[in-house]
């Protein structure tokens, strides 16, 4: 490909409206180009890699034995309704009227698509294990798109779907996908973390993200350096840590433990908030619970967190098995507690049920709501003051926290999700009645795992990674072409000659080459050579070529070789093979 009869439209400037670095080289070396909010134009270099990566994943698919095809984007809105997810996506999924009056759903993702296919044509356990894939762009109406193609409204999407008779043939499948999906990272020159996740409105009790660690990441993500252990922050599991009981001691024996003090009721006028309370009273939020009311599918229930974490909702909802959560309306405080929002406390609670986190057992004395307009307790104890119905693991962690498989410190950092999978089991197919005859005659159904991958984030991410202050730097696996040839001065005809040359040499023997015939300085083309990010680039210049030589610049590491033109294609193999 010659540059001049390419298109390839760079720019100098950053552009105002990208943030992450990803999004603003992007954007300079032509890759993408903003239509709309969360809507872009995948430019010819773009799509080139696009490409790329989605070869990458076919290849891997393939091996892994799921099969490819191609669902419609549009959705009949029954089917959604049929599975009963089109509450929970709610205002992200975008719709439309046809015009008989039909609502169709632009598809953010194919579950019930493919579970009416398999429904239609799998009926028997002779068929499965089955597992079936495509790549398609995807919608959603995101409130905030953000980071280019990191986070967008219109994106493109790997996602595959299995199908098994039973749950081992889904683990074994399962894994298939997972060994699958660290390859294609791996090959992409991402260093995918694999971390325990939230299943959410896809449904399913087992799931795991593909992360990687970027200061772009909108994600967090708890990870421990010693031992391995991932999980997302919603799901990332608290040790309880007796720690703050015993006065710093490891064991929940205590030779002298604290006396419990009367209980008092203290004036907090106008002050509601954990931080605003505890410097009135002179208390750190160690020492304060704050009651949060929450309406579990329509009956509220009090969660109490201490004052220095953070409620994990994730983790509520799973514990309450409940279909909906969410923070309860000052009406419902005022009913359930007697007093108004931001004064709520355990204490003098009612017929309603109060569950606790495993961080505030054996706390004594501590600061809590008294359920009435402008007052707190101190001096709040638990037995004596308040019941709690259930303990568990309601919270955040913490970087102050402990790994929970071995002990040591954990480490939150930002990431960006590449792929989910999830193990779906009878989620659709019991709500959709996607059934199989089993050995014995009996209708049973099937078994689903579903499995996504963001090709546009890989894309973004990789660009988010591997940069430096010129530009991009590809890995050679997904880089638009194998090698630039820079000619100095291109109107010199000995320089041309060479250029042609080594060009038509190239190409014929399958390597990606770009020749940058453009009739432009020597600082223009190396400032966009370096830019786009091409991993070598072979520079003609007159000096060099008097001696019969040519230099190969390597984008990575910017060394500099010089070599003879004769073993010119031999050191380009020989760098590629690398």
């Amino acid at each position: 490909m010659r540059w001049s009869k390419y298109f390839i439209p760079t720019l100098k400037e950053v552009p105002s409206e990208a943030e992450a670095v990803s999004h603003r080289l992007m954007i300079r070396a032509g890759l993408i180009r903003k239509l709309a909010s969360g809507a872009y134009t995948y430019l010819p270099l773009g799509l080139r890699i696009l490409k790329k990566v989605q070869n990458i994943i076919r290849e891997e698919m393939d091996k892994a034995e799921a099969i490819e095809l191609f669902m419609p984007s549009m959705q009949p809105v029954e089917l959604w309704h049929e599975s009963g997810r089109f509450k929970d996506l709610g205002e992200d999924l975008i719709t439309y009227k046809d015009r008989h009056d039909r609502t169709i759903v632009f598809g953010p993702t194919h579950e019930e698509v493919i579970t009416d296919l398999v429904r239609n044509h799998v009926n028997s356990y002779k068929q499965m294990p089955i597992t079936f894939y495509q790549i398609q762009t995807k919608f959603r109406d995101e409130m905030r798109p953000r980071f280019g193609v990191i986070r967008s409204r219109e994106f493109i999407m790997k996602d595959a779907y299995s199908f098994d008779r039973d749950w081992e043939g889904l683990d074994k499948s399962y894994q298939k996908m997972y060994e699958a999906y660290e390859v294609i990272f791996k090959r992409c020159g991402l260093k995918a973390i694999a971390v325990e996740a939230d299943s959410g409105v896809m449904g399913g009790d087992v799931s795991h993200e593909f992360m990687v660690l970027s200061e772009s990441g909108e994600d967090l993500l708890a990870h421990c350096p010693c031992c391995g252990y991932a999980a997302s922050l919603a799901v990332a599991e608290c040790k309880q840590d007796w720690g703050r009981a015993t006065g710093g001691h490891s064991t929940k024996i205590v030779e002298c433990p604290p006396v419990a003090r009367p209980l008092e009721e203290v004036d907090t006028p106008g002050v509601s908030t954990i931080e605003k309370v505890g410097h009135l009273l002179k208390v750190k939020p160690l020492d304060m619970v704050k009651t949060l009311i929450y309406v579990a599918d329509e009956k509220p229930v009090a969660v109490l967190i201490r004052g220095d974490h953070d409620a994990n909702e994730t983790k509520i909802k799973k514990f309450l098995k409940c279909a909906k959560l969410e923070m309860a309306s000052e009406d419902i405080i005022k009913k359930a507690t007697g007093g108004p929002m931001g004064f709520s406390g355990p204490a003098g609670l009612k017929e309603i049920r109060v569950i606790a986190d495993n961080s505030i057992e054996g706390m004594v004395n501590f600061v809590t709501g008294a359920n009435k307009k402008d007052k707190h307790y101190i001096n709040t104890n638990i037995d004596r003051d308040f019941k709690v119905n259930e303990w568990a693991d309601l919270r955040m962690i913490t970087e102050k926290d402990l790994c929970p498989k071995c002990n040591k410190n954990i480490k939150i950092e930002h990431a960006i999700e590449m792929g989910h999978v999830f193990k779906l089991g009878f989620k659709y197919s019991k709500a959709m009645k996607a059934e199989f005859l089993d050995e014995d005659g009996k209708l049973k159904p099937v078994v689903m795992g579903c499995y996504g991958i963001g090709v546009n984030r890989i894309m973004a991410t990789v660009v988010e990674l591997h940069n430096d202050k010129k530009g991009i730097i590809w890995p050679v696996s997904i880089a638009p072409f194998q090698v630039l040839i820079i000619p100095i001065n291109y109107k010199q005809e000995d320089i041309k000659k060479t250029a042609e040359n080594i060009y038509n040499e190239l190409n014929q023997i399958g390597i990606e080459t770009l020749l940058d015939d453009r009739d432009e300085s020597a600082g223009i083309k190396f400032n966009d050579a370096e830019l786009i990010g091409i991993p070598f680039s072979i520079v003609i210049g007159d000096k060099g070529l008097k001696k019969g030589i040519v230099e190969i610049k390597i984008r990575d590491t910017g060394e500099i070789i010089e070599v003879k033109k004769e073993q010119l294609k031999d050191n380009i193999l020989s760098l590629l093979a690398t």
